[in-house]
């Protein structure tokens, strides 16, 4: 198949890529290098540089390549960066999402895949763990943009005939996270104490987070590539962990021999976030292969190789 990956120099778009790649399929990455890297990129996969909001470049792309299938994972993802300017997230997050849209059913793609969020789109949860039919209650524009998306496929499908996956993450670590956005406590965290700098955990540090390695939300791309359902998956460990276990965790890994430090409890933050992925699981097998210490290790292996 000809795949279409947006944000494909990204952390999870770039190993999304490669999985694609090793199975034979004919990538192209659409990336405009604002927070990946091109050295993420496959090289197999076709680059191209621009923004999903550029009109003429996606329609031009879009007509020359002939996708079979989009994966799309290019994203404003800084949930206080929505907070503080949400028309930049809603421009980057809804209307270019709307362009790769419009473009998908001009040139009959055939799929569209689409990267929303598990934690954001729930908002703070009235049971744990989350499945897919919480109440979805965003407390974010970043979590309204993604669940508005998601409303957007559903039209483009009852409309089109678009078919589509929709799958919520959880909290994703591993190699190739980038380390110098809001994103990513534990590329933070990793990043800091190898440099033997002091973490600052924000609180009280009893916020809680499902922690899913990378690789393992490689594989539900892959096991959802091929689904015809139409539907909503969750993707995540159903384990909570809260940041000042995160903290001691990657501290003993690296023997970092630093003092748990807090500072201000960040203005909005959702206290407990926890998914389950069962529908996934029962449907194609799916669960997470990679415990949280065994995941850790490699990050901060990644880390300790490409920083030091």
């Amino acid at each position: 198949m000809k795949i279409l990956v947006t944000g494909g120099a990204g952390f999870i778009a770039s190993h999304i890529t490669d999985a694609f790649v090793n199975e034979g399929h004919n990538v192209v990455v659409l990336d405009d290098l604002s927070s990946g890297f091109e050295k993420n990129i496959n090289p197999k996969a076709k680059f191209v540089k621009g923004n999903i909001c550029d009109k003429e470049l996606v329609e031009k792309l879009f007509n020359e390549e002939q996708f079979n299938v989009i994966n799309h994972h290019a994203a404003q993802m800084d949930v206080r960066r929505s907070v503080k300017d949400p028309a930049f997230d809603a421009n980057t997050n809804i209307i270019g999402t709307i362009n790769l849209l419009q473009n998908a059913i001009k040139f009959k793609v055939n799929k569209f895949m689409f990267a929303s969020t598990g934690g954001a789109v729930y908002g703070e949860q009235s049971y744990f763990p989350a499945d897919e039919n919480h109440p979805t209650q965003p407390r974010s524009p970043y979590g309204i943009s993604k669940l508005a998306v998601e409303k957007y496929l559903y039209f483009y499908n009852a409309e089109y005939g678009l078919n589509y996956t929709i799958l919520r993450y959880a909290n994703i670590y591993g190699p190739r996270q980038n380390p110098f956005g809001e994103a990513g406590v534990v590329a933070i965290f990793s990043t800091k104490l190898l440099k033997g700098e002091q973490p600052i955990i924000n609180g009280n540090g009893e916020q809680t987070r499902d922690y899913v390695f990378v690789g393992d939300v490689v594989k539900a791309n892959l096991l959802t590539l091929k689904d015809p359902a139409n539907d909503i998956y969750n993707v995540g460990t159903g384990i909570e962990t809260n940041v000042n276990q995160l903290f001691h965790k990657l501290n003993n890994i690296i023997n970092a021999n630093k003092e748990e430090k807090h500072g201000p409890a960040a203005p909005g933050e959702q206290m407990r976030s926890v998914i389950t992925s069962e529908k996934l699981f029962k449907k194609f097998g799916w669960k997470p292969s990679t415990t949280l210490d065994v995941g850790l290790k490699l990050t901060v292996d990644f880390f300790r190789n490409n920083l030091l």
